[in-house]
């Protein structure tokens, strides 16, 4: 015989699949689709681009390593995700689960820090489409393009969770096949198997390969990689709209690791084996020179500018759709919780949150236009004061799920009653935040050891973190809240629908 906690979370997974309270956002994401997302999340510009000077700077044996360490530290952020998205699937995610397993101050702040982080990128997507384009069109002007791929995100997200999951779900299938194509190639040309003669493994070891740079080139890395990776997360976002959460969200999980493993580190490793880390071309940002361009020019692709040119302008609209989704899905669950006002919680015919999206897009809208008018330093401000959220958001989780596992066994739960147990606790998030916090104390620390102190460096790359405790703080002033006792911890999933 079931227990009645059972009971009770059948009874809650068959009314937030009927789809009839027209207050709840509708479960249309499939499996695939969550796959697609979490899979696609850490594909794109920092693997396309970034890659090549992450091999230029560290060598090829220290940028696999970076982007390994960060890539199992994800791996446990996604175990503590599919944990609590698993057992309480909403689409405020860390926010709501702050909220519910620390303090609503948290909650509140990790939810506006989320929201911002993502419709500044879709601002910063929209300035790269203008210098894609530019590639095919280059005395066109900015705004045209620009406006366009605006209407388009818009539009995705505007008509319904799935017309946004399947176009996600093609977008990610564009850059996993080019990630294939290209590791396949690259492999057949290390062994001479294509191309004129076996090029080997020469080139892990010229000059000071496979480490260049020691171990502060290393620590460059890991910034650069936890950047590649963020996205991930957006699997906990699109748990509130999966159809079968307790199935798809571990099995989009499960293979995250290798995913990673697979598309990122054997992709470095072809690139070190192909392109000796000395080659200029590799620091450059240029789609023309890029390490993936490059390689398939090596093996004799016709065209492999615009080819990567146009994968890239996949991976770029992949992004913004993305940050486009997950930021009107946090405002609108902000709104719900009273921390944001209450007519962004309201849901069109379709189960879209309308006047969340109208609002995120004008956001992204005014800081792109910052970038154009003026000098930029507007929008140069608003991009560095988003560049920590991820990491922020990542520290969040890991904090979220320490809090949660504690409070379920406290409050005398079953752990085999979990629709997905997490590995390792709870070394997995004590990993998470450990690495994750490393990364953000160092991402400017060249500016505390010099002479002098870069107050103006300083400022530059950490004004996020001031403005994420004012948030903070400011929010537990005001509304006098309190740490959550473990037995106090709100972990009855039908108060989240």
């Amino acid at each position: 015989m079931q227990s009645s906690q059972i009971q009770k979370d059948l009874a809650y997974r068959e009314k937030s699949g009927s789809q009839k309270d027209p207050s709840q956002l509708r479960r249309s994401l499939k499996s695939r689709h969550l796959t697609m997302i979490s899979l696609g999340g850490t594909i794109g510009t920092g693997l396309f681009l970034a890659s090549g000077g992450a091999i230029s700077s560290a060598g090829p044996g220290g940028a696999i390593l970076s982007y390994l360490v960060i890539g199992v530290m994800v791996y446990f952020l996604m175990q503590s995700l599919a944990e609590m998205g698993a057992y309480m699937p909403v689409a405020g995610s860390f926010s709501t689960y702050a909220t519910k397993f620390v303090d609503p101050s948290l909650g509140f702040a990790l939810g506006w820090n989320y929201w911002y982080n993502w419709a500044i990128t879709i601002a910063a997507e929209l300035s790269a489409v203008t210098m894609i384009m530019k590639f095919w069109f280059p005395h066109t002007p900015s705004l045209l393009w620009s406006s366009i791929f605006l209407v388009i995100m818009f539009l995705l997200n505007y008509l319904s969770v799935k017309g946004f999951g399947e176009a996600e779900y093609w977008f990610s299938l564009i850059k996993v096949v080019t990630v294939i194509i290209f590791i396949i190639a690259g492999t057949l040309m290390i062994f001479g198997i294509m191309g004129n003669h076996p090029v080997g493994f020469k080139n892990m070891t010229i000059g000071d390969a496979p480490f260049h740079g020691g171990f502060m080139a290393m620590l460059g890395i890991f910034m650069a990689a936890g950047f590649s990776f963020q996205g991930t997360e957006l699997l906990g976002v699109a748990a509130g709209e999966t159809d079968d959460p307790g199935t798809a969200i571990p099995r989009a999980v499960k293979s995250v690791f290798w995913r990673i493993l697979l598309f990122y580190v054997l992709a470095i490793l072809v690139i070190g084996l192909l392109i000796p880390y000395t080659n200029h071309n590799l620091s450059n940002s240029d789609v023309s020179v890029s390490p993936f361009t490059l390689v398939f020019q090596k093996a004799g692709i016709a065209f492999a500018a615009s080819v990567m040119n146009a994968v890239i302008l996949t991976a770029v609209l992949s992004a913004g759709n993305s940050g486009m989704y997950a930021s009107t899905r946090m405002l609108w669950d902000l709104a719900r919780e009273g921390k944001a006002p209450k007519s962004l919680g309201k849901l069109n015919k379709n189960g879209v949150p309308v006047n969340a999206l109208i609002v995120t897009t004008l956001v992204g809208t005014l800081a792109f236009l910052a970038s154009l008018f003026g000098d930029g330093t507007v929008y140069n401000w608003l991009l560095n004061a988003s560049g920590m959220s991820g990491f922020i958001a990542w520290l969040g989780i890991a904090v979220c799920h320490y809090r949660f596992r504690k409070a379920y066994v406290a409050q005398g739960k079953d752990l085999n009653q979990l629709p997905f147990k997490a590995k390792l606790f709870p070394f997995g998030p004590i990993f998470a935040f450990v690495v994750c916090a490393f990364v953000v104390l160092g991402q400017n620390y060249t500016a505390f050891t010099g002479a002098h102190i870069d107050w103006n460096g300083a400022l530059v790359s950490y004004i996020g973190l001031p403005l994420f405790f004012i948030t903070w703080l400011a929010y537990k002033f005001i509304k006098k809240t309190k740490f959550i006792p473990l037995d106090q911890c709100d972990l009855s999933i039908d108060s989240s629908d």
